[in-house]
C-alpha cells in the first residue's frame, strides 16, 4: 500500500469553451431565444427555453448590459458533467476529434456542432424558475445524452440561488472512475478577466485575497486552484462582477481566453469559473448539488459568504452518497447508496480518497471510523493525510490501524498526533482498506469523523446494528 503513494492525481476536466471550427459550429450566430426570467431589486437572470434552459442573461439593476458569454454552446452558466469511457463514440455517432477526449460529457446547452438540448418542461411563477431538459453529448453529433438535468433557479438579494439534478440514465452498468464535475459551468464576458479568491489557511479571518494570475496566450487558459473560502469571482477593474460560492468545494478552475478588457455577449473572449468536485456517476445516480451566484463588489462578495453557517470540522456520514469520496482499485455496489458504503477489492493498492478539505492538525487531533470489516487474512488499514501545500500523499504522513475481520461494527479511534508530521494545517485524507495485494475483503464504510480529543474513549468500541 505504502509503495504507490505517489501514483494517483485527480482528473482535471477539459472546460468546455470552443476554439472557432473545432467542430464546424458558425459560432457566434446570433440565434432565435424564448427567454424566462426572474428579477428583484438587486438583479435579473434569464434562462434560454430554446437552449435546455441555461443561464444566458445575468446583470445588476445598477449597471447596464448582460454579464454572461454566449458565444456558442459551451458558454452560458450551465450544468456539465463527466464520466467514461473515454473516448466516449456510441455506434453510429459522428464525434469531434477535437473534443473526443473529453469521454461522456453531457452539457446543458447543447453540442459542439450546434445542435440545442431539449427542453422537456419549465415553470416559472414570478419567484421560482423550475426546467427540467435532455442534454446533448458536447463531442457528439447531435446525441442526446442518456440523463435528465434540472435545475431551480430562485432570488435572494444579489444572488442566484442555484440547484443542479442530474438523473443518470445510461444503459451502461460501469462504475467508471470519479471525475471532476463543473458545479456549474460559468462563461462571463471580456470585461470581467480578473480571477480573485482567498487561497489561505485562515479562512474567514479576514486574510488578504489573491488574484489568480493569466496564463500565457496561446496555451490552455485554465488554471486549477484551491479557493479555501468555497468561493472565486471574475470582475472587472472596478472589482465589481460575479462570484461563485459552492459550500464544500475548495477545488475551482478558471481564467481568461483571449484578449481582456472589450467584449460584449456574442464576442469570443470570455472568463471561465467553475467550482469541482470528483464523483463517480453510475447508473441510476440522482446527483444534486447547490451554489450561488452573487453580483456585485469583491468585498460584498466575500461578506456574503462569510455571513453563512459552515462545518467546524470534517465529517462524512455515507447514508445516502458517497460524499464526494473518490476511489481507485475498489468498487462500491453502485447507486443507491443505503446506509454505508459497501466495499470489495481484490487488487493490490486500494485506496479510498476524500475530496479536499481544510482543518488544523491542532483542533482534530482524532480520527473516527465507523466501519464493518470481512476478510480472509489478517489485515490493516492505513489512513493518509495531506499537509496543505504538499502535492501527495506520503507514508510518513500516514497511520495503520489493525481490522476486526469478523463482519461486525465498530468504532475505531484513531490518535493522529503521535505523528510528528501531524501538524499545521491539513487538505485531505486517503484511507487504504487493506495493506495487501490480491486478497479478497469486504468493507463497509458508514462514518469518517475528524474530532477534538475525547479522553477515556476506547481505540476500539463495538457497535449495535
Amino acid at each position: 500500500m505504502i509503495r504507490a503513494f505517489h501514483r494517483f492525481r485527480r482528473r482535471w476536466p477539459i472546460g468546455v469553451f470552443l476554439w472557432a471550427g473545432a467542430c464546424g459550429l458558425l459560432v457566434g450566430q446570433e440565434s432565435v431565444s424564448k427567454m424566462s426570467y426572474l428579477e428583484n431589486e438587486h438583479l435579473r437572470v434569464g434562462v434560454d427555453l430554446e437552449l435546455g434552459g441555461s443561464i444566458t442573461w445575468l446583470s445588476a439593476n445598477s449597471r447596464k448590459g448582460n454579464l454572461v458569454n454566449n458565444y456558442d454552446w459551451g458558454r452560458q452558466i450551465q450544468l456539465s458533467f463527466y464520466s467514461g469511457p473515454n473516448p466516449f463514440v456510441p455506434e453510429g455517432a459522428t464525434v469531434s476529434e477535437h473534443w473526443r477526449a473529453l469521454g461522456w460529457n453531457p452539457i446543458q446547452s447543447g453540442d459542439c456542432y450546434g445542435f440545442r438540448s431539449e427542453l422537456l418542461e419549465h415553470r416559472n411563477d414570478g419567484e421560482r424558475i423550475w426546467l427540467r431538459c435532455r442534454p446533448k453529448i458536447w463531442p457528439l453529433k447531435n446525441r442526446p445524452a442518456e440523463c435528465e438535468f434540472q435545475v431551480e433557479l430562485r432570488l435572494d438579494g444579489p444572488a442566484v440561488l442555484l440547484r443542479g439534478l442530474m438523473r443518470n440514465r445510461r444503459a451502461d452498468p460501469t462504475l467508471y472512475s470519479g471525475r471532476h464535475q463543473e458545479l456549474p459551468a460559468v462563461y462571463l464576458n471580456a470585461p470581467y478577466h480578473r480571477l480573485w479568491t482567498y487561497t489561505g489557511e485562515k479562512p474567514f479571518t479576514g486574510g488578504p485575497l489573491s488574484e489568480i494570475a493569466k496564463k500565457a496566450p496561446g496555451g490552455f487558459p485554465w488554471t486549477h486552484f484551491l479557493a479555501t473560502e468555497s468561493w472565486a469571482a471574475l470582475v472587472d477593474e472596478q472589482d465589481f462582477g460575479v462570484g461563485v460560492w459552492h459550500p464544500g468545494a475548495l477545488e475551482f478552475v478558471g481564467g481568461f481566453h483571449l484578449q481582456p478588457g472589450t467584449g460584449g455577449s456574442k464576442d469570443s473572449p470570455c472568463g471561465y469559473l467553475a467550482p469541482l468536485h470528483s464523483e463517480v456517476l453510475d447508473r441510476g445516480i440522482a446527483y444534486e448539488f447547490r451554489c450561488e451566484l452573487i453580483v456585485g463588489s469583491l468585498e460584498e462578495i466575500r461578506a456574503r459568504v462569510a455571513s453563512k453557517p459552515r462545518q467546524e470540522l470534517p465529517h462524512w456520514h455515507f447514508m445516502k452518497d458517497r460524499q464526494h469520496w473518490i476511489y481507485h482499485r475498489v468498487q462500491d455496489q453502485g447507486w443507491p447508496i443505503q446506509d454505508a458504503l459497501v466495499l470489495t477489492t481484490t487488487e493490490p493498492d486500494p485506496q479510498l480518497i476524500s475530496p479536499a478539505v481544510l482543518w488544523q492538525a491542532e483542533r482534530a487531533p482524532v480520527l473516527l471510523l465507523e466501519a464493518a470489516f470481512e476478510g480472509e487474512v489478517e489485515s490493516y488499514g492505513q489512513v493518509f493525510w495531506k499537509p496543505i501545500g504538499q502535492p501527495n500523499y506520503s507514508a510518513e504522513c500516514s497511520r495503520r490501524w489493525k481490522w476486526k475481520r469478523d463482519g461486525k461494527w465498530y468504532r475505531y479511534r484513531l490518535p493522529l498526533t503521535d505523528s510528528e508530521h501531524y501538524r499545521g494545517s491539513m487538505i485531505g485524507l486517503r484511507l487504504d482498506p487493506m495493506d495487501h495485494g490480491g486478497q479478497a475483503g469486504k468493507l463497509k464504510l458508514r462514518r469518517v469523523q475528524l474530532v477534538a480529543s475525547d479522553p477515556g474513549s476506547p481505540d476500539l468500541e463495538p457497535l449495535l446494528r
